[in-house]
């Protein structure tokens, strides 16, 4: 008995011994090749030691920059391919959100996958209503009219105004009729109408790989992905087998972009996250846009996705910000913030100063949604297991991005009929 004890204990000194000298050797020469590579390359992106968070909320603030310029009504500033800044950054949110969302289906039974998604857009989607009908409106009616006599009953009522946009589809943007000589008239929040459409992409994603054929063969994903960007490509003909209808063209403007990145999860394995496949991957990206600006972006949509999860594993990011993910909340909150600025006289100063105006009322408001709201509600469907990294980069949108529309934008390129929602 005493010889098994002793065989146990010399055999586990080996593998600690083996283990130990294993972690040494990588903390001298870094990873084995096969680390470097594929799938382990993007797990370098871990939820402790990422910038992705980051990343996204730099997203955010372009677009509330971008929305500046409009705002502060000064046109719709720089534009590339004809789309201002905030477009863009709407698209690489959901290239983000295409490949975290992809990765978490894959890892999740479709129930929880779910549960999840709603647990990390709705809290905040709800509370963001509520602040804007309660919070943003009632000081515009008074700076407006002296009084806040008849703000409850003044249509759109504020109680109208969360009921009606409850669906995650805005059908409402205003609220008691404020914001009348805003640049945007009577549109609080136009950079909610995303969400809407970052939603039927989960359930895109979340039913097409319930279907047991493809979950076992993920780069099915890849042709999956050419086929929404031939879709997006000829519009008009795909808009005729669904009637007209102006909320798959919006939807067809995005798709491509989640589905590049989940195309991207797919071929995983064998694309190294590296600057030497990044940054020509950008080169060809930009190339694909100048060729072709209709479908040239969709097409690009898995080598942009690259570039930003390179951008997630080099740059340095602050501790806090890798720990909190705020940017969604900074996206729910710019448009209100810089509506609110433009209802005091901020607008006049310039498109520079009505951003510096805007950001540190959006930050406050980003941080308290985070602590307060989205993150309890991620931790309660998790059973109060927080993530490794409070941001929970494999399960959190993209940030669910950012408008790249505003209602009643008479310059608004992407077709849809009536913007009803957002980068």
């Amino acid at each position: 008995m005493r010889k098994d004890f002793i065989a146990s204990d010399h055999l586990l000194s080996v593998c600690t011994h083996r283990t130990s000298h294993r972690r040494t050797a990588q903390r001298l020469f870094g990873p084995r090749r096969s680390q470097r590579l594929g799938c382990r390359s993007v797990q370098t992106l871990d939820p402790h030691h990422n910038s992705l968070n980051l990343v996204r909320l730099v997203l955010a603030c372009t677009v509330l920059f971008a929305h500046s310029y409009t705002l502060s009504g000064n046109g719709l500033g720089p534009l590339v391919n004809g789309q201002h800044l905030g477009t863009w950054a709407v698209y690489m949110f959901f290239c983000l959100s295409g490949f975290l969302i992809t990765g978490s289906r894959l890892r999740t039974r479709f129930g929880a996958y779910l549960t999840h998604r709603i647990a990390r857009i709705y809290p905040g989607f709800l509370a963001c209503l509520v602040v804007v009908a309660f919070g943003f409106a009632p000081i515009a009616y008074l700076h407006d009219r002296g009084t806040l006599d008849g703000f409850l009953t003044t249509a759109p009522t504020p109680l109208g105004h969360v009921f009606t946009n409850l669906g995650l589809n805005i059908r409402e943007y205003g609220v008691a009729g404020t914001l009348a000589t805003a640049p945007h008239p009577g549109a609080w929040n136009g950079s909610l109408w995303s969400l809407y459409y970052e939603f039927l992409c989960y359930l895109a994603i979340g039913g097409l790989l319930a279907i047991g054929f493809v979950r076992r063969r993920p780069l099915l994903l890849v042709p999956v992905f050419a086929l929404t960007v031939w879709a997006a490509a000829d519009p008009e003909t795909t808009l005729a087998y669904f009637g007209g209808h102006g909320e798959i063209g919006l939807l067809l403007t995005v798709m491509p972009f989640f589905f590049g990145g989940a195309a991207l999860y797919a071929v995983r394995d064998h694309v190294p996250v590296t600057w030497w496949v990044a940054v020509p991957g950008l080169a060809v990206f930009a190339g694909l846009v100048a060729w072709q600006g209709g479908w040239g972006p969709h097409a690009g949509a898995p080598l942009l996705t690259l570039f930003l999860l390179w951008l997630g594993k080099v740059l340095p990011c602050p501790r806090w910000i890798r720990r909190n993910d705020i940017s969604y909340g900074c996206y729910v909150y710019a448009f209100p913030s810089q509506q609110l600025v433009v209802v005091l006289g901020g607008a006049a100063y310039g498109t520079y100063v009505h951003a510096a105006l805007s950001v540190p009322l959006m930050v406050v408001l980003a941080t308290i949604s985070w602590y307060v709201v989205e993150r309890p509600a991620m931790r309660a469907v998790r059973g109060h297991r927080p993530a490794a990294n409070e941001g929970d980069l494999a399960e959190t949108p993209p940030n669910t991005v950012v408008a790249p529309l505003l209602p009643g934008a008479a310059e608004a390129t992407i077709p849809v009929a009536t913007p009803t929602g957002t980068p």
